[in-house]
């Protein structure tokens, strides 16, 4: 593999740490901005997350930090026309790739952003939302989380959500859910289920990292999990080599066509090794100094989470 790595990657924080400083997508101090992205890689995808703590919500409760959010994110969107473009589908990605255009596509980290309401759905959607994270790290109207009520499922409301995304089109993540909440909806979904940022357990032990069983599930369902780098799940000796023991169990699992990126860039830190987005550079020359064949290495930058987001 000659030339600069495509990368799609499945989480950021990057909306919601630039609304707070005020500072561009164009450049800043975080974690991810265009410059780096341009000067790094040949292609580039990102799911950005609109999130805001829910214990700090703003005059207009958490529905106004969504609206608020999305307005921030379609102004940096269109300061920076030519350069990136928001999409939905993977020929939308495709698309602005052959424009030689980055592509950005919308989550939404926590339900509670939208009311928990099936109705707020449909919206979303026009809205340009593709993927929506049930809950962070808080309990809300539709389940538990893994440390807030770890043992509720999804609330008939959270069924009815559940429903209501997959009529839409729209891809659930699982990261941050309850256990029981995870089983509701691998019962319910008939789409692709993703875990946008979430490692193995059995590599390290975590409440925010998937156990074996949750991690076959994803891969019968033809879904996506995506490595996360921030060091508390990552684990180990948090260094590349730590990254490595995660792919390797899910590829072991049999993850080839599941694995990918979902480095949770601005969430918090990340690993000393993956500061920022730029530095993926590093993770790709690792993996093909360590002879790691060329369809895993491409399915795990962009291949995998591309094949998800291409499907009605």
């Amino acid at each position: 593999m000659e030339g600069k790595p495509w990368v799609f990657d499945a989480h950021c924080d990057t909306v919601y740490r630039c609304w707070q400083t005020g500072e561009g997508l164009a450049r800043n101090t975080g974690a991810v901005d265009l410059e780096r992205v341009e000067r790094a890689f040949g292609c580039y995808a990102q799911i950005f997350a609109l999130w805001a703590d829910p214990d700090r919500a703003g005059p207009g409760g958490p529905e106004g930090d969504y609206a608020a959010l999305l307005a921030y994110a379609r102004r940096q969107l269109a300061a920076n026309g030519g350069r990136i473009v928001l999409c939905r589908t993977g020929g939308e990605v495709r698309r602005a790739w052959a424009q030689g255009w980055a592509a950005a596509l919308l989550s939404v980290e926590g339900a509670q952003l939208l009311g928990c309401d099936p109705g707020r759905l449909e919206r979303a959607a026009r809205d340009g939302v593709r993927v929506i994270t049930l809950t962070w790290n808080r309990a809300n109207a539709l389940s538990g989380s893994h440390r807030d009520h770890p043992k509720r499922g999804l609330t008939e409301q959270g069924r009815r959500f559940v429903r209501r995304m997959g009529e839409l089109g729209l891809l659930v993540d699982v990261s941050h859910l309850s256990p029981a909440g995870f089983w509701d909806v691998m019962e319910l979904s008939r789409r692709p289920v993703l875990a946008t940022h979430s490692n193995a357990r059995a590599v390290w032990e975590h409440t925010r990292n998937l156990t074996d069983g949750q991690i076959t599930a994803i891969i019968k369902n033809q879904g996506f999990v995506g490595l996360n780098f921030y060091p508390d799940f990552v684990g180990g000796d948090r260094d590349l080599d730590s990254v490595r023991a995660h792919l390797d169990h899910i590829l072991e699992l049999g993850g080839e066509e599941q694995v990918g990126l979902g480095g949770d860039w601005d969430g918090g830190e990340t690993i000393p090794a993956l500061p920022d987005i730029g530095a993926l550079e590093r993770l790709y020359e690792y993996l093909l100094r360590r002879h790691y064949p060329e369809g895993v290495v491409r399915g795990l930058f962009y291949n995998n989470l591309m094949r998800v987001v291409s499907l009605p």
